[in-house]
């Protein structure tokens, strides 16, 4: 196995990673000591342990010289992913504005959205700005729902959720600047300062779930 020789690309692989074990974290935290009805543990457990497998292939893609027929099945297999991921996070946005029986309806609604999003940034040029895309329209739904909810003060973490999806926003901005560049002891892209970024936006979001 050999890496990738490129600064960037690695600092890329090493971000991707940070993220996946944030993800993966609060996937097991939320199972073990979230105090939140079955179903929701599930729903947003598989959401995060969904971002933490795309995040390890993403860390593989990055950060090992591959064949360029297996990064294209890599890349894949992680927009596919990470497209579910959105779908059940959309879900769970749903089931806390308008409960259980709501959510169970848009489950398949939205999956198949999410599947959507895959087919489209096959079929056309510039699939992961099609996921992000997507990825934006259901974190605004989840800031507007969880802001109104933290203002209300019907759930003790809504606003911790309402962080999460405001600088996973945020994270998806940065994705969109090409140009970016930072040095931090190491050289980082638009792609690590993402990954950085979204890393916080996760751990906000298990935060809330945990505080109910």
């Amino acid at each position: 196995m050999r890496l990738t020789a490129s600064p960037t690309e690695r600092t890329t692989a090493a971000t991707d990673g940070l993220l996946g074990l944030a993800a993966a974290g609060a996937s097991v935290l939320l199972r073990v000591q979230a105090a939140l009805p079955p179903w929701t543990i599930q729903l947003w457990s598989w959401a995060f342990a969904l971002i933490a497998v795309a995040a390890a292939l993403g860390a593989v893609y990055h950060g090992v010289a591959l064949p360029e027929r297996t990064r294209t099945r890599l890349w894949r297999i992680l927009t596919v992913c990470l497209s579910a991921a959105i779908s059940l996070v959309a879900v769970g946005v749903v089931h806390d504005v308008w409960g259980r029986a709501a959510a169970a309806r848009s489950l398949p609604i939205l999956l198949s959205a999410g599947l959507l999003t895959y087919g489209l940034g096959r079929r056309f040029a510039g699939l992961f700005i099609v996921f992000l895309a997507y990825q934006a329209l259901t974190l605004v739904l989840a800031l507007g729902a969880y802001g109104w909810m933290a203002l209300h003060g019907t759930s003790a973490g809504a606003g911790w959720m309402a962080a999460g999806a405001a600088v996973s926003l945020i994270a998806a901005g940065i994705q969109t600047v090409r140009s970016l560049r930072v040095t931090w002891i190491w050289e980082f892209d638009r792609n690590g300062v993402y990954h950085l970024v979204q890393t916080l936006g996760v751990l906000l979001f298990g935060l809330g779930l945990s505080r109910g």
